[in-house]
């Protein structure tokens, strides 16, 4: 039998059964904050996308600005391998943790982990450990799976990373681990992360584009000292700079910042705001 990473927000940041959650993630396509228009896959499109950016809150606030970066992976095609980077918001397992056995469920069915590429970072990289403590109860991974299982069913592999260390150095380590072990895959990586957290909304989107146009400049130096000297609260800075690093590696061209909202932009109160981007970075 193989080991079941059994959902831990399913029924809280989105829906709990297939139903009620094929409909929400088609509400966040459709939604005006969204692309507005349900994603068709591509099967033969030409695979130019090597990242995405995309936020991870309950799909209520996030739900239609990760739509904008799913909707552009839909038209490019369909990895067969889907590298996870997220933040560790719990506080448990290894610095920097993942997996390499067993399936994760959520109510649209079971994803298998790509236990050989997870091996194969872990060797390149060395300071990545095995350890699913780090992952039992973390949403910054999971909440991406229905959105490409909305895409494309089961029939992908994952590669979850998640990341309580969070120093330039290890993004950096980690980064050109992850681009030397798929540069021959037909792989993307994906950094979940929102942006700035209970600023006002003025403060919010003024910083986070500081931080965003340095995203799109691919440079995870810069995007690293805005991080520092403005404070910005962005929970995943770690894996957009690993994403940064091995995208250029793996010869991508452009950053475009697809869509930038707030819980405000969502809820009307704009006094203490969280900030969502979606990013797809392009060979």
């Amino acid at each position: 039998m193989a080991k079941v990473r059994l959902p831990c927000q399913a029924g809280a940041f989105y829906e709990g059964t297939a139903k009620s959650l094929k409909q929400q993630i088609e509400s966040c396509f459709l939604s005006k904050l969204g692309p507005e228009v349900l994603p068709q896959v591509h099967e033969a499109g030409p695979r130019r996308i090597v990242g995405l950016v995309c936020p991870h809150a309950g799909y209520v606030f996030s739900g239609p600005v990760a739509a904008h970066a799913y909707y552009q992976l839909a038209l490019d095609g369909k990895p067969d391998v889907v590298v996870l980077l997220g933040p560790n918001h719990t506080g448990y397992g290894s610095a920097l943790a993942t997996v390499n056995e067993g399936v994760w469920r959520t109510p649209l069915g079971d994803v298998k982990v790509d236990g050989e590429t997870a091996d194969q970072i872990v060797r390149e990289a060395r300071i990545v450990d095995v350890d699913e403590a780090a992952h039992e109860t973390e949403h910054s991974i999971e909440v991406q799976l229905p959105f490409l299982q909305y895409l494309y069913g089961s029939n992908f592999r994952i590669v979850p990373i998640c990341f309580l260390m969070q120093d330039l150095a290890s993004a950096r380590d980690v980064g050109q681990a992850v681009a030397k072990v798929i540069a021959q895959k037909n792989a993307i990586i994906i950094a979940s992360s929102d942006m700035t957290h209970y600023e006002p909304q003025a403060i919010a989107e003024k910083q986070d584009m500081l931080a965003l146009r340095a995203v799109e400049a691919m440079d995870e130096t810069k995007f690293y000292s805005t991080i520092e000297e403005r404070n910005i609260t962005a929970c995943g800075y770690g894996p957009i700079a690993t994403l940064i690093l091995a995208a250029k590696i793996l010869s991508a061209k452009e950053a475009k910042l697809l869509c930038y909202k707030t819980s405000g932009d969502v809820i009307g109160d704009y006094s203490s705001v969280v900030g969502y981007a979606a990013v797809c970075f392009k060979k």
